[in-house]
């Protein structure tokens, strides 16, 4: 079976991967949002997330190209129709996070490196699932993922909740389309936070300005001060970062407003 050795990652998740199974070898491009790994951002960036420089894709002559999401199949067509090999994938759970990292150990050789990976992510989230279940209460969460309009998480952020303690008070809001998690400040205010996560993806989050918003000082979390920004290369891409710091970051803090009286 013949292996790709040049590979463009339209996005985060497929760069972080590939390090982790000690392939980064194979990287030629990436996104200009990339961050994880450092050592990616040296890396020549040939895409945004909805928009690549398709010349100098094509100029690079990669065997295959890794994107995710449908937003960018235009990207796709036209990379398809420049005679290039391209897999999107369009994972929005945990256990499709997973299943992900198993493809693309398959796709590079790296199948046994890929599911001992696998095998110490599961591990990880069941270690985190056991500890959350001592806490003495489920603190209540908003998770909000853009402030205009305002956007509630998508299904993995809502499942890493869940699975450190916390309880999504949007978890009936928790789709793939962002027309699907959209929310009023009526609705968050009457759910009550007891937690609130800022993590807006390409832009620093403003925690002053969500505790001065019209009532919400009526909210618990605005109250406590518990109201922290998230990194968006963590909780807002579908890959290892997740499993890697974004459950213990969470843990941490969900612990720590689950232990108050």
């Amino acid at each position: 079976m013949t292996f790709p050795t040049k590979i463009i990652c339209l996005t985060e998740e497929s760069v972080e991967t590939l390090y982790l199974l000690g392939r980064e070898d194979l990287i030629a491009g990436v996104s200009q949002y990339v961050e994880r790994p450092p050592a990616a951002t040296l890396l020549p960036k040939v895409s945004q997330f909805i928009k690549s420089d398709i010349e100098q894709i094509v100029s690079l002559k990669p065997d295959l190209v890794l994107g995710f999401s449908d937003l960018q199949k235009d990207i796709a067509r036209e990379l398809i129709g420049r005679g290039l090999n391209v897999f999107i994938t369009n994972q929005r759970t945990l256990p499709e996070i997973l299943d992900y990292v198993l493809m693309i150990g398959r796709m590079v050789g790296e199948d046994s490196k890929a599911r001992a990976l696998v095998e110490k992510f599961r591990a990880k989230l069941e270690k985190v699932k056991i500890e959350s279940k001592t806490f003495r209460r489920r603190p209540r969460v908003y998770f909000e993922e853009w402030d205009h309009p305002r956007l509630s998480c998508i299904g993995w952020v809502s499942e890493l909740i869940s699975a450190c303690g916390g309880e999504n008070i949007f978890q009936d809001r928790s789709g793939a389309l962002a027309l699907e998690r959209k929310v009023t400040d009526e609705e968050v205010i009457a759910r009550n936070p007891q937690i609130i996560y800022g993590c807006w993806c390409g832009k620093q989050v403003k925690v002053d300005a969500i505790a001065s918003r019209e009532n919400y000082q009526s909210i618990t979390a605005v109250q406590k001060n518990f109201i922290w920004e998230l990194p968006p290369a963590i909780f807002l891409q579908p890959g290892p970062a997740l499993f890697v710091d974004g459950l213990d970051q969470m843990l941490e803090s969900i612990a720590q407003v689950a232990a108050l009286d």
